[in-house]
């Protein structure tokens, strides 16, 4: 174990057949961890491997053993660092929930935003590699495919669109081409997003309060749930305030 996190995994010391858990991967076949990471949240989900095919469903609903839920995970968002650490955090609560340790994961599959280049997801896998047994399988995707693969039962066939803190359409035809827009970031391209739409209405309270754009009433409603006492507060909020804290206006502007 190379990362210096390594004390969060004391709790396999504990961890044994009397427990109830899934200690080991024996007749059971061992436990798979999902992970879906966003800008927002991380929520990573622990179950026993089950027999699948391409012309079968899964059972509906899934028999979940545990479920974990941390921060931000995109690493451009957050850094490598804090990235890391709340990935491993999250999958390590999710087995101490479970009964299970390292050993007993047959795979992971983490969709996280933030991969968008085979860069991205050889910097994951590579955090991955050094947190699990070799044996384990490491799936690591944008995390619209997840969301894609988690309507259509895993079968990547079909478009989707996420609007969240970010922005991103997806899709993928049955001979197995791709193909994607936006997700680029809020400097690139978020339109359409939490962020995108809560930048346009801090954009609109400043034009007001210069005077170079018509009053609103999103001013007062916005610096009410910020708790401040004028726009030219908003300057220093959105300079010490992360990506997805400027989303926290967004249900004052729809």
């Amino acid at each position: 174990m190379k990362h210096k996190n390594g004390e969060i995994w004391e709790f396999e010391n504990n961890v044994n057949s009397t427990t109830g858990g899934v200690e080991d991967a024996h007749s059971d076949g061992g436990v798979i961890l999902g992970l879906d990471g966003g800008t927002t949240s991380t929520i990573c989900i622990c179950m026993r491997v089950l027999p699948f095919s391409s012309s079968s469903n899964l059972p509906d609903p899934l028999p979940i053993l545990a479920r974990a839920v941390a921060g931000c995970s995109n690493h451009n968002s957050v850094g490598e660092a804090a990235a890391r650490d709340t990935l491993e955090q999250v999958m390590a609560e999710t087995l101490v929930k479970a009964g299970a340790k390292r050993s007993a994961v047959r795979a992971v599959c983490l969709g996280v935003s933030g991969v968008n280049h085979p860069t991205d997801q050889e910097r994951v896998l590579n955090w991955l590699r050094d947190i699990f047994p070799s044996h384990v399988k490491l799936y690591v995707h944008n995390d619209a495919i997840a969301a894609l693969a988690s309507g259509t039962y895993g079968k990547l066939h079909g478009c989707v669109l996420i609007a969240g803190t970010g922005c991103i359409a997806y899709g993928f035809t049955e001979d197995g081409q791709e193909a994607r827009a936006a997700g680029a970031g809020p400097v690139l391209g978020d339109w359409g997003s939490g962020y995108g739409i809560s930048a346009q209405a801090l954009t609109a309270v400043i034009r007001a309060n210069d005077g170079r754009g018509p009053q609103t009433m999103l001013t007062n409603s916005i610096l009410q749930s910020l708790g401040l006492s004028s726009p030219d507060e908003l300057i220093g909020y959105v300079s010490i305030e992360t990506y997805g804290s400027c989303c926290a206006i967004f249900p004052q502007t729809i």
